[in-house]
């Protein structure tokens, strides 16, 4: 199947037709991964999102008792004689 490669403003921009993206499960995305490998342009469904489980993480911490440190002391035994 061929495709046009459309102006869009000063970039360039194809339609992919709407099986093509169900055939990959990207037809009910709004994002996906592009990137290009031995010279073809690929499209994939996006990647776990980095900020995944931050939500609930943050309350977590929230949790934690007064000002108790949730990672606990970082022993740094070099740094003992560095003078602030």
């Amino acid at each position: 199947m061929q495709i046009n490669i459309r102006e869009i403003g000063n970039s360039k921009g194809v339609l992919i037709p709407k099986p093509m993206l169900a055939q990959v499960g990207l037809d009910d995305q709004s994002v996906a991964d592009v990137s290009i490998e031995n010279g073809a342009i690929i499209l994939r469904k996006p990647s776990k999102s980095v900020r995944t489980g931050w939500s609930e993480a943050a309350k977590a911490v929230s949790l934690v008792d007064g000002d108790m440190l949730v990672l606990g002391e970082f022993a740094n035994t070099e740094d003992k004689d560095l003078v602030w």
